[in-house]
């Protein structure tokens, strides 16, 4: 794969967790937040998160050919990535254990390889 096919795949897929997140907050968010995602109140939260990386993944995608805009665009999703990361952590006491470590796996990873791949097509 290469790094272009990498770059679209990640924006494929947080535009397609954000759908989740639009359709069925409740279930998608239940293991990273737990009893709270039964909560009307959380609904929305979650909705709100799931059109941002639906919105910001359908911009990676559109952009991810342009070379002056597309790596930022990866580096701006990455850094979301990382935000969702520590702000997991931080409430990591009042979170199930397995919601932070699958909040780490995933949104770490996304940031690495979002980082990364931002890189990679930076430099041509």
């Amino acid at each position: 794969m290469n790094p272009r096919q990498g770059a679209r795949g990640l924006a494929i897929g947080r535009a397609a967790f954000g759908v989740a997140l639009l359709i069925m907050p409740e279930k998608v968010a239940k293991g990273w937040l737990g009893e709270y995602a039964e909560r009307p109140a959380v609904h929305a939260l979650v909705r709100s998160i799931g059109v941002r990386d639906l919105v910001l993944g359908m911009i990676a995608l559109h952009t991810v050919d342009h070379p002056d805009v597309g790596p930022r665009w990866l580096a701006t999703c990455a850094v979301v990535d990382s935000v969702d990361l520590v702000a997991t952590v931080a409430a990591r006491s009042d979170l199930p254990k397995a919601g932070v470590a699958g909040t780490a796996l995933v949104a770490g990873g996304a940031a690495a390889a979002g980082f990364y791949l931002a890189r990679v097509l930076d430099q041509g």
